[in-house]
């Protein structure tokens, strides 16, 4: 597993805490996935609701509170594909 996944699993961790009502997936362009459901966040490439996918930098600019989930798919740098308001869910816990 990259440093950057491993990176993400904590950081998505600790902005999840308490769990998520759904499934949705993080895919980061060229280093893997990343699946945060009821059971928690790990590396995994399991079926979810939503898949949302990004490039390394946007991926880090959400997590570290840079770039809000909402602007990143308006301005193209983020692409998702499945249920719009699991979505949703999740852009609120990033903030």
């Amino acid at each position: 597993m990259s440093a950057v996944i491993d990176a993400a699993i904590k950081a998505l961790s600790e902005k999840v805490d308490g769990g998520f009502d759904g499934s949705a997936k993080f895919e980061i362009e060229g280093e893997g996935a990343i699946v945060i459901d009821g059971a928690g966040v790990r590396a995994s490439d399991d079926d979810t609701d939503v898949t949302l996918t990004a490039d390394v930098e946007t991926f880090q600019s959400m997590m570290d509170g840079e770039l809000n989930p909402t602007a990143a798919f308006m301005q193209g740098k983020l692409s998702i594909d499945g249920d719009m308001g699991m979505a949703m869910k999740l852009g609120a816990i990033l903030g």
